[in-house]
């Protein structure tokens, strides 16, 4: 059944085509800013802490449960289910989470225009063409509906190709790209004058800062939004790993991808902010609070790069590059979840099935742009701090209390029959079972009251 709707070919396809979908604008642009805001390293440690301890286990909730049904959110969630309240719970779950999903995309495909907007730009302020650059970098609605439009159709484009020619081709393409892009920036910003006051902040913890209640719970999102939960983009990229694959050493190198990642952006972007601030550009305000923490990577950074001069375009041209792929192998991940319900469900061809889904999401997207002061911070707001941990809650539930655990042990032994005596089958199943659901709620009930 696997091999008929498609396939990863290999460890190295998933690995990339999953740490792709995980590592987003929010590692790149979010993780660092929100280390910025909280404390620097105290956050960075208590990040990397909870990134194991949550995301971790919550990810092989998605992968093992996608992989032992070879479908669909809702048909897998309704294949685990022990009676007819949990199946329908189940395909409830999987049809929401396919929803939210989508709405996600409508909001990423507009950010996400913006990045290739911002670095065309600085391509042509590189040759010269001011008055395109100057059309390119300024919020307008019809730039960003055309960009919309840009980033859907190369998305639409991917995912058309299917798992093998689309997902794992473009994805082993894109992320080494990525990482070799982000590990230059890197490079380059820690020689400038200013970095190095940034990386103490970065990596010299303020252990007092660490213990700060608002910073945990912050450290706690990061780590679980970081790896793309909750939605059903996981469970679908698991559904096409083959049996033979040792699901917690694959999930363990994304996990470890995606934080070295968001951990090396933070090189990249915390010595960024103090190259800018050195260079006379404004980061902080009165208060020492960071200025436009959201709007960060269009206010400060640009600021920085203009005061860099020529060298500073070339650096511009190289960021929002590497931003763009980060947004496209994440995007790619949220278009396939209810494509892939649409085929599987209703027997439609991927082709067409991908030109409607991703037509409608493109829909939205303008919709969202014409209504942007209302709609924007709506619906991220609705998606990523209510129904994400929400539909991650579910996901452990059905993982750890649901699911007979004889069936579950089965299921992991397809690519590891030794597992039932390693550490992981020994804390894995109480630590979904009980330790992960309480915490998404915790992230659920502070969104809600806090």
């Amino acid at each position: 059944m696997a091999s008929a709707r498609g396939e990863f070919s290999s460890r190295f396809g998933f690995i990339m085509a999953a740490a792709g979908s995980a590592v987003g604008l929010g590692n790149i642009w979010g993780f660092p800013t929100q280390a910025a805001s909280n404390g620097g390293a105290a956050f960075l440690l208590v990040y990397l802490l909870l990134a194991f301890t949550l995301a971790y286990p919550a990810l092989m909730a998605e992968i093992i449960i996608g992989r032992h049904a070879h479908a669909n959110a809702v048909n897998a969630l309704q294949r685990i289910a022990g009676g007819p309240v949990t199946r329908r719970l189940g395909a409830t779950t999987g049809l929401v989470g396919l929803v939210v999903a989508s709405f996600i995309l409508s909001f990423y495909a507009i950010v996400a225009g913006w990045m290739i907007a911002h670095c065309l730009g600085s391509l042509a302020a590189l040759v010269g063409a001011d008055g395109i650059a100057a059309w390119l970098t300024f919020f307008s609605l019809g730039r960003n509906a055309s960009f919309v439009v840009v980033f859907m159709l190369l998305t639409i484009g991917i995912i058309a190709e299917g798992v093998h020619d689309g997902i794992e081709r473009w994805s082993s393409r894109l992320m080494p790209i990525l990482l070799v892009t982000l590990g230059c920036l890197v490079l380059y910003v820690l020689t400038l004058d200013g970095a190095m006051e940034g990386l103490k902040v970065y990596l010299l913890p303020d252990f007092s800062a660490a213990l700060s209640p608002q910073l945990i719970i912050n450290a706690l999102g990061s780590a679980f939004f970081s790896l793309s939960l909750g939605v059903g983009t996981m469970l679908i990229y698991g559904s096409y790993i083959n049996d033979r694959e040792n699901l917690p050493v694959v999930g363990g190198l994304v996990t470890g991808v995606d934080i070295g990642i968001a951990v090396l952006a933070g090189f990249l972007v915390l010595p960024a902010m103090y190259v800018a601030l050195h260079n006379g550009v404004e980061i902080f305000d009165a208060a020492g609070g960071l200025i436009s923490e959201d709007t960060l990577i269009f206010t400060v950074l640009p600021e920085l790069f203009t005061s860099m001069g020529v060298a500073g375009a070339f650096v511009s041209l190289l960021f929002f590059f590497l931003m763009s792929i980060a947004a496209l192998t994440s995007s790619i991940s949220m278009l396939e979840v209810p494509v892939a319900y649409t085929i599987e469900e209703h027997g439609a061809s991927r082709r067409s099935a991908v030109l409607l889904i991703g037509g409608i999401i493109t829909a939205i997207s303008l919709l969202i742009l014409l209504n942007f002061e209302t709609l924007f911070g709506l619906v991220v707001t609705a998606t990523t701090r209510y129904s994400q941990p929400l539909l991650g809650f579910v996901f452990c539930i059905y993982a750890g209390w649901i699911w007979r655990r004889d069936q579950l042990l089965e299921e992991l032994r397809k690519g590891s029959p030794e597992i039932a005596g390693t550490l992981f089958w020994r804390i894995w199943p109480w630590h979904v079972r009980l330790v992960c659901p309480l915490i998404i709620f915790g992230i659920f009930a502070q969104n809600l009251f806090g």
